[in-house]
C-alpha cells in the first residue's frame, strides 16, 4: 500500500511515515486519552495540558485526536466518553491533516529559507502566532486548539511569549504541549498546565505500530525483542533503527565506547558514515544515542550513589547538547563534531 502525505514536511518527517496530524489510529494510551474524553464532556477539560514523555511514543498523535475529538463535538455535554477515531475520509480529518484548519494552530520548527531546511528551535516568531490567531472568532463558536509540538525546543523569548498567552486565554481555548522533557519548560508555564504523562508503548503495541510502516518489523521473535529493547518503547527509534542503520550505528558507537584502546580507524569509518550530505538523520541518531549513552550512565552512577560521577557525566550531557545545538546552528562540520563526540565520549565513561 503506498502512502500518500498529505501533512506539511516538517523537521523529523521520515519518510514513508504519517505525521501526527494524518495519522488515524491512536495506539496505546488508552487510559490518558479516556481521562481527557471525560474531562471534557464533563465539562472540566484545562485550558493547558502538557502531554510529557519520551520521544516517537505517540503524544502528538494523542494531541490532534484530542483536537479532532473537540471539533467533531462542539457541545461537551452531548461529546462520547471516548475519543472519536478520525475517518481519514472526511473533510475534517483532512483540514486538520494538511493544516487549513481555521481552529488548530500547529506550531514546531519553522523553515529556515537560508539553509533550504528547518531552524533548531521554535522561534518567538512561530509564538506570536499564536496572538493572532486567538485574536480571531471561531467560525463555529467551537474550541480553539494550539499544539506546540514539540514545546521543548523553544528558545527562552518563545518561551516568555508562550506564557504570557498562558495566562489569560480566551475560553474555550486549549493549549496542548509536546513535551519530551518537563525539566525543560519554565517552572511558570509548567504550573499554568495540567501534566499527563504518557509511558512507552509496550512491544505489542509498537510492532502495531510497524506493522503500517515498509518495511514491517522482523518476523523472529529473538529480533523483535531485540528491536523493542533498543527503540524502549519509541516507535520512532524503531523506525530509525531497522530503516535508517540505527542499529549498526548504535553498536559501532557502542563498541568504541567499550573498546580500552582507541580505535582511530573505527572512529573516522563511523563519523564518516553519519556525517554524509545525505545523512541528516544518521547523524541525529549518532546524536541521540550518545546522549543516551551518557544519561543512562549518570542514572547508574547516581543509583549507585556515586554522586560526583554522577555530576560529572550530567555535565558531560549538557556539554555534548551544546555541541550538536552549534553544530546544527552555525553548520559546523559534521565529521569533526562527530569525531570530538567519540573523544568526548571516551573521555566521560572513563572519568
Amino acid at each position: 500500500m503506498i502512502f500518500e502525505r498529505i501533512a506539511p514536511e516538517q523537521h523529523d518527517t521520515l519518510d514513508g511515515v504519517p505525521e501526527p496530524s494524518e495519522t488515524p489510529r491512536l495506539i496505546g494510551h488508552g487510559q490518558a486519552a479516556s481521562m481527557l474524553a471525560t474531562a471534557y464532556r464533563a465539562g472540566k477539560l484545562p485550558h493547558a495540558l502538557i502531554l510529557a514523555g519520551p520521544v516517537g511514543i505517540g503524544k502528538a498523535t494523542l494531541a490532534f485526536h484530542l483536537a479532532h475529538h473537540l471539533l467533531k463535538h462542539p457541545a461537551f455535554e452531548r461529546a462520547p466518553d471516548v475519543i472519536a477515531q478520525p475517518d481519514p475520509a472526511s473533510s475534517l480529518f483532512r483540514q486538520i491533516a494538511t493544516g487549513a484548519h481555521p481552529s488548530v494552530l500547529h506550531l514546531t520548527r519553522p523553515a529556515n529559507d537560508k539553509t533550504k531546511s528547518f531552524k533548531t528551535v521554535v522561534t518567538v516568531d512561530e509564538i506570536r502566532r499564536v496572538s493572532r490567531f486567538l485574536s480571531m472568532t471561531s467560525h463555529d463558536g467551537s474550541y480553539r486548539v494550539v499544539i506546540v509540538d514539540p514545546a521543548d525546543d523553544m528558545n527562552t523569548n518563545a518561551a516568555n511569549a508562550l506564557l504570557k498567552n498562558l495566562e489569560e486565554p480566551p475560553a474555550r481555548t486549549l493549549f496542548i504541549l509536546i513535551v519530551h522533557a518537563p525539566g525543560s519548560l519554565l517552572p511558570t508555564i509548567r504550573s499554568r498546565c495540567q501534566m499527563v504523562r504518557l509511558t512507552p508503548l509496550g512491544d505489542e503495541e509498537l510492532m502495531t505500530v510497524l506493522q503500517g510502516i515498509e518495511p514491517p518489523p522482523p518476523e523472529e521473535p529473538a529480533a523483535r525483542a531485540a528491536l523493542a529493547e533498543r527503540a524502549g518503547g519509541s516507535a520512532r527509534n524503531a523506525i530509525l533503527l531497522t530503516q535508517y542503520g540505527g542499529l549498526e550505528i548504535a553498536a559501532a558507537l557502542d563498541a568504541l565506547v567499550a573498546a580500552r584502546k582507541g580505535d582511530i580507524a573505527g572512529a573516522h569509518r563511523l563519523a564518516e558514515a553519519v556525517a554524509g550530505r545525505d545523512q541528516a538523520i544518521q547523524f541525529d541518531i549518532f546524536n541521540r544515542h550518545a546522549l543516551d549513552l551518557l544519561s543512562s550512565r549518570a542514572s547508574e552512577a547516581a543509583l549507585a550513589g556515586d554522586l560526583a560521577r554522577a555530576k560529572a557525566l550530567s555535565e558531560a550531557w549538557q556539554e555534548a547538547q551544546n555541541a550538536i545545538s552549534e553544530t546544527e546552528t552555525y553548520n559546523l562540520d559534521k565529521k569533526q563534531h562527530a569525531l570530538i563526540m567519540i573523544d568526548r565520549l571516551n573521555s566521560a565513561m572513563r572519568m
